[in-house]
Formats: C-alpha cells, sequence, structure tokens
C-alpha cells in the first residue's frame, strides 16, 4: 500500500483527496497528522512545508509542489533526492493573464484618474489612448508570462518581454540578457513582473533599475515581492516617479498592517492570489505523475530548486 501525504495551509485537503482518490485506487492520501506508517508514504503534495517535514518519509519517491513557483523550496537543506514537479495548468495560465490584463486594461484606460475624480464628485473626461499606443513590457516569459504576454499582444498593445535566454513569442518584440535590460526598463510604461524568485532574480530591480522606467509608469507585480527592492518601489510611488501600483506580492507576506503601501491612494493590493491552484483542473495531471512514478518512468513538469525553476 502506497500514501500520498498532503500538507498546505491554504489549499483544501478534502477538495484535492476527493478529485484525486478516482485516478489513484491504490493509494491512500491523508494529512501528514493521521500517516499511519511513514515507511509507507512514497508521494507527497505539499505547499511551503515546514523545514524537517520530509524526514519520516524514507521511501518517499516524488515531491509535487502545489503551485507553479518554487522558491519555497529554493535553498532548502531537508529536500529528498527525488524529483520534484510543479503545477502546469492551463486554468492558472488563464487565471494569471485575466488578472494581469484586469490590471494593465486599469491603467491604460486611465480607471484611477477616474475613480479618484468619483470620489471628489467631479467630472473628468481623459480621452481613451489606443493599446498600441501603450508599451506593456513583461518581464519573465516563462510558462505564466508567455501567456500573458500573448493576451496582452492580442488586445493590441504594444508588448515588449525580457527574459534570461532569448525567446520567440508571436506579437512580443523579445529581449534578453541583463544587458538589454535597463533598456527594456526604459521602454515600459506599463511594467509587468513575472519573473521566478532565483537567486538570480533576487533584489533584481533595485532603485537604479526601478530609475529606468519612464516618469509616470505604472508597475504591476504578480511574481514574488523579493525581487523588487520594496522601499525603493515605495519611494518612487509616493514621489510619483512610478505614477501607480497593483501588487499581488510583497517581500513579507501577510503585509504588515503599519506598511506605508497600504495607504497609498496609487498603489492597489491584494493578498497574493493572482493565480492560484485549481484542483479541478490539476488533479489528473498530478495524478498522471504519481502514476509515472509509481511505474518509474520520467514525469513532467520536473523542477530544480537548486535553479529556482
Amino acid at each position: 500500500m502506497s500514501t500520498l501525504v498532503f500538507y498546505s495551509e491554504f489549499d483544501s485537503f478534502d477538495e484535492w483527496s476527493a478529485l484525486l482518490a478516482p485516478y489513484l485506487p491504490g493509494v491512500t492520501i491523508c494529512r501528514a497528522e493521521t500517516v499511519q506508517n511513514p515507511d509507507d508514504v512514497h508521494y507527497a503534495l505539499a505547499w511551503k512545508p515546514p523545514h524537517g517535514f520530509f524526514a519520516p518519509y524514507r521511501n518517499l519517491k516524488l515531491l509535487v509542489n502545489l503551485g507553479a513557483g518554487v522558491d519555497s523550496l529554493v535553498g532548502r537543506d531537508d529536500l529528498p533526492d527525488i524529483p520534484i514537479i510543479r503545477l502546469s495548468d492551463p486554468d492558472m495560465a488563464r487565471m494569471m493573464a485575466g488578472y494581469v490584463l484586469f490590471a494593465v486594461l486599469r491603467y491604460a484606460r486611465d480607471i484611477p484618474a477616474f475613480e479618484r475624480a468619483q470620489r471628489e464628485q467631479r467630472w473628468h473626461y481623459l480621452h481613451p489612448r489606443t493599446p498600441s499606443s501603450v508599451r506593456v513590457g513583461v518581464l519573465g516569459l516563462g510558462e505564466l508570462g508567455g501567456y500573458a504576454a500573448q493576451e496582452l499582444a492580442r488586445q493590441g498593445f504594444d508588448v515588449r518581454g525580457w527574459s534570461r535566454s532569448q525567446k520567440a513569442i508571436a506579437g512580443v518584440r523579445c529581449s534578453s540578457g541583463l544587458a538589454s535590460l535597463n533598456d527594456f526598463l526604459s521602454q515600459s510604461d506599463i511594467l509587468v513582473m513575472m519573473l521566478p524568485l532565483t537567486p538570480h532574480t533576487a533584489g533584481l530591480l533595485s532603485a537604479e533599475r526601478l530609475a529606468c522606467l519612464p516618469a509616470g509608469a505604472a508597475f504591476i507585480n504578480v511574481s514574488r515581492g523579493a525581487i523588487v527592492d520594496q522601499a525603493a518601489l515605495t519611494d518612487a510611488l509616493r514621489t510619483g516617479r512610478i505614477a501607480e501600483a497593483t501588487l499581488d506580492v510583497f517581500d513579507r507576506e501577510p503585509l504588515p498592517p503599519g506598511d506605508p503601501l497600504w495607504r497609498m491612494e496609487n498603489v492597489l493590493i491584494t493578498p497574493h492570489l493572482a493565480s492560484v491552484a485549481i484542483p479541478a483542473s490539476a488533479a489528473q495531471q498530478v495524478a498522471e505523475n504519481i502514476q509515472r512514478a509509481a511505474r518509474g518512468e520520467p514525469v513532467t513538469n520536473q523542477v530544480f530548486p537548486a535553479r529556482g525553476y
């Protein structure tokens, strides 16, 4: 008998177990606290497990990370030497692209200006801009970033993308490498942060790099807060050097109550929900990888925490 151990403070055990059970008839699915025999645990489905979580499970064959980002596994010294996979779910990509499109359209159509005018009971007309006149920079062209960039291009925006290695995406002007980053930033009227957090991207958007953005640019972060110098971002928003921001992620989460970002009229804050794992659409993918691991076959969507992706 094999056991799958589940750990997450944010995801529903009942939902995941009900959806996985039909695909895994020979596997017991349980929470860590109800594991009967740790030696029977061959699979783990987890999100941000505590340090030492894997120690009892000497026969673990596969770890499924409950999400697309694996930064919570980077730098850990307690990971077993087994395949680790992430969720690669089309519904997650669509959810992320929808959030990004909402945030970009909100700035491209000057909605914050109308929200402020409404609070002041003031009729305030701004002539709409054509999408092609708005330069949207997507920083990070991985699975989620590439999907969002394509959706923005489909809407007619002037989309530019940057990644560590060169990519080719229809309708998107792609650049790559640190040497081109500052120039890319200087051409982004709206910047969308979609990079994974890795040892190479931590602190990538320093105060100096944020200063490369055009004056009055809008900033959207749906990746990880630690990629950005949050204090420098806060200062740029306070002075208006960066005009507006939509922030779904922060260097500390939850964002502390006293943080000045909470009180800024030009900042929209959401609680790290731009894209989340959807059990109904991801369960079959998870089960198929567990079946592959059981048969000794290569798994799909494998990640390598030492690289950060």
